[in-house]
């Protein structure tokens, strides 16, 4: 079965750094296009990124471009997510998601395919 564990979020100031990651197993990592979608409190899901199977190409939400970017290692089942330049906008609970095998890739995958997510918290 899809098992996907996140970890890497904590408390920053804004303006700062974090690196999520996320490991995956119970699937063929790297046959997938897989995703980072993030939910803060009282509010919806919202897609944040994705990158394809291979890792040569992502996409990236309007809200986090140019400050976040996502990669991964497919010998190690991981998927990446660095964060730089942090806005307390970003505070949030962040999951990592598989995707489906076919698109669109740039909305919030099924909620059975998201792992249990890491807290990020931007706040001075």
């Amino acid at each position: 079965q899809v098992q996907l564990v996140e970890s890497g979020g904590g408390l920053v100031q804004p303006g700062g750094s974090l690196r999520l990651s996320c490991a995956a197993s119970g699937f063929t990592f790297s046959r997938y296009y897989m995703s980072w979608v993030r939910q803060a409190p009282g509010k919806g899901p919202e897609w944040v990124s994705f990158i394809n199977s291979g890792g040569e190409f992502t996409r990236y939400a309007n809200s986090v471009k140019g400050r976040f970017t996502i990669s991964r290692d497919n010998a190690k089942n991981t998927l990446y997510l660095q964060m730089n330049s942090l806005k307390p906008e970003d505070t949030a609970l962040y999951y990592c998601a598989r995707n489906n095998l076919y698109p669109p890739y740039d909305i919030v995958p099924g909620r059975d395919y998201w792992g249990q997510g890491t807290q990020v918290t931007v706040s001075s």
